[in-house]
């Protein structure tokens, strides 16, 4: 059974929505996750692409400028409680391990 879209998030679109809670370039996102995550988690342009234009189609993300070819985006409300939510699902997972 599939699982529903965006219900749980893999571990790139987490992060690509982790750095848009500040409004930030495309390209400037895997460099932040490269760093935020010392190497660990890697992606790649097509891959980023793809998830922007998901999570904009989804109300995820908005699109806040254009300089060039450069766009800019940022979490909306949603794409917060989604972020939000994941989270959320993460610690539980964490605390299941612990006990």
């Amino acid at each position: 059974m599939p699982r529903a879209k965006f219900k749980t998030l893999t571990e790139q679109m987490f992060y690509v929505l982790l750095c848009l809670k500040e409004e930030t370039f495309g390209l400037d996102i895997m460099e932040r996750i490269a760093v935020m995550t010392q190497q660990r988690v890697q992606i790649g342009n097509g891959t980023l692409y793809n998830l922007l234009e998901q999570f904009l189609e989804a109300d995820l993300i908005r699109e806040t400028k254009r300089e060039g070819r450069r766009r800019s985006y940022i979490l909306t409300e949603k794409g917060e409680q989604i972020l939000a939510e994941e989270y959320g699902r993460i610690c539980q997972q964490a605390r299941d391990y612990l006990l």
